[in-house]
């Protein structure tokens, strides 16, 4: 599932396969860009910004794609078989001499002056993954709807960007507290420790090529639940093929205590919890 350490690799690889090269071929499959031809513009750079991708072109042109649940970008050599998908859910087709990037099943692609980006991204906030990345603002986002249950939270990309539904999950798992518990049910400091802990966790998987969220050290002492807010206690080493705590383990005994984890709807996600080490509200 693309969130902000996926989205931070796929711009990595473009900006690999297509940076300093001029596009030989330009195919934007959707309506409103379907006549645009990119041909012979030279790519400036690819970056991502939270979970969107924007691909700067001469000319001051960028092209904006967001993945959401599913889309990807693949990158082939000249004669490399195209692996993502039939043909019909290509949405974008970026070449040079050397590489192909082409764009499946991208739910967003558009193309804007690169004066203008903010348009797409100028809504979002403060990048987990970002060189600017500044946890005070986030904080202060968060506070700003202090009923709002910590995973709605987490995932509005508008008060931090990179956060999706696994991360909610083991965020929450990691925190002791439940997504439905409210934001101001925390205990005082519980909140900016788990905004450090997000950063650190995406941060230990930037450039994991499976997202892991169990076999990185650093990441075993967490916040305090509310009961205990001044308590910590290290998590239980894992076996290694356990890459995730609470996620897509629904029915599945908790890596800590045993307990059957849990799902329910949060919006229209999937949560997944544990019931006995997760303090909190519970549909």
């Amino acid at each position: 599932m693309p969130e902000g350490d996926t989205v931070l690799q796929t711009a990595a690889r473009l900006h690999a396969a297509l940076a300093g090269r001029v596009l030989t071929r330009s195919d934007l499959r959707v309506p409103r860009f379907a006549t645009a031809d990119l041909t012979g513009r030279g790519v400036l750079g690819v970056t991502a910004r939270g979970k969107h991708l924007l691909a700067r072109i001469e000319g001051g042109l960028t092209l904006h794609s967001h993945l959401r649940m599913d889309g990807a970008w693949r990158v082939y050599t000249p004669g490399e078989r195209w692996r993502g998908g039939p043909g019909h859910q290509i949405r974008a087709i970026l070449a040079n001499t050397e590489h192909t990037a082409v764009g499946y099943r991208l739910p967003v692609l558009e193309l804007l002056r690169t004066s203008e980006e903010s348009r797409a991204v100028g809504h979002l906030g403060p990048d987990l993954l970002g060189p600017d990345w500044d946890p005070g603002p986030a904080l202060d986002r968060l506070l700003a709807a202090p009923d709002r249950p910590v995973g709605e939270a987490l995932l509005d990309q508008r008060n931090l960007a990179g956060i999706g539904n696994v991360y909610k999950c083991e965020l929450c798992f990691l925190a002791r507290v439940t997504p439905w518990l409210p934001v101001n049910a925390l205990p005082d400091g519980a909140l900016a420790r788990l905004i450090t802990l997000a950063e650190r966790l995406l941060h230990a998987n930037r450039d994991r090529p499976t997202r892991t969220t169990t076999i990185t050290a650093e990441l075993r002492t967490a916040p305090s639940p509310p009961s205990t807010a001044d308590e910590r206690r290290p998590l239980p080493p894992v076996r290694v093929q356990e890459r995730l705590y609470v996620y897509g383990r629904a029915q599945r005994p908790c890596l800590r205590c045993g307990t059957p984890i849990r799902v329910a709807d949060q919006g229209d996600r999937p949560t997944f919890w544990c019931p006995a080490c997760q303090s909190g509200p519970t549909p």
